[in-house]
C-alpha cells in the first residue's frame, strides 16, 4: 500500500516538472503552449513513468509534437531526476492521451441518440394506445356475479 502511495506521489511531481519544463525551459518550436500533460502513471517499481499528453491542432501538429517530447525526453528526464530526488530515475515513455478523441466520439454518439428520441416524441405526439386507455381486464363487478347464481 505504501508503494502504492509513494508511486503515486513521484507520478504527480513528474507531471508537473514535465508541464512546467515544457512552458518554460525547452524553447522547441514543436512544443508550444498547444500540448497539455494530462496524466502520469509509474511502474509499482518506480523504474518507467508513462506520460499522457494532448495535442490540440491538426495531426500534423500532433506528429511535430509526439517528434518534440521524444526528443526533449533526456532534458525532461534530467529535470525529474534532479526534483524527485529518487536513487533511480524512471525513464519517461510519452503516449498521446485518447481521452478527448473517445469523448468526441461519445458526444457525436449523444448528439445521435438524442436526434433519435426527438423523431420518436415527434411521430407519438398525437398517437393513441393500441388497446384502448386501458387495456387491462377488470374483474366482473360482484352485482354481476350475484345476478349469474
Amino acid at each position: 500500500m505504501a508503494d502504492n502511495a509513494r508511486a503515486k506521489r513521484l507520478a504527480d511531481l513528474i507531471r508537473e516538472v514535465v508541464a512546467q519544463k515544457l512552458q518554460r525551459g525547452i524553447k522547441d518550436p514543436r512544443l508550444g503552449s498547444h500540448v497539455t500533460i494530462t496524466d502520469t502513471r509509474v511502474t509499482g517499481d518506480l523504474r518507467e513513468a508513462t506520460v499522457f499528453y494532448t495535442v490540440y491542432g491538426d495531426d500534423e501538429e500532433r506528429a511535430a509534437a509526439a517528434a518534440g517530447l521524444e526528443s526533449a525526453k533526456g532534458v525532461l528526464r534530467s529535470e525529474v531526476g534532479r526534483a524527485a530526488g529518487v536513487k533511480f530515475t524512471p525513464t519517461l515513455t510519452f503516449v498521446a492521451d485518447a481521452l478527448p478523441d473517445n469523448a468526441r466520439a461519445i458526444e457525436d454518439l449523444l448528439d445521435k441518440a438524442r436526434a433519435s428520441d426527438a423523431k420518436v416524441r415527434e411521430a407519438s405526439a398525437g398517437a393513441d394506445f393500441a388497446a384502448g386507455a386501458d387495456p387491462y381486464r377488470k374483474p366482473a363487478d360482484e352485482t354481476d356475479g350475484d345476478a349469474a347464481s
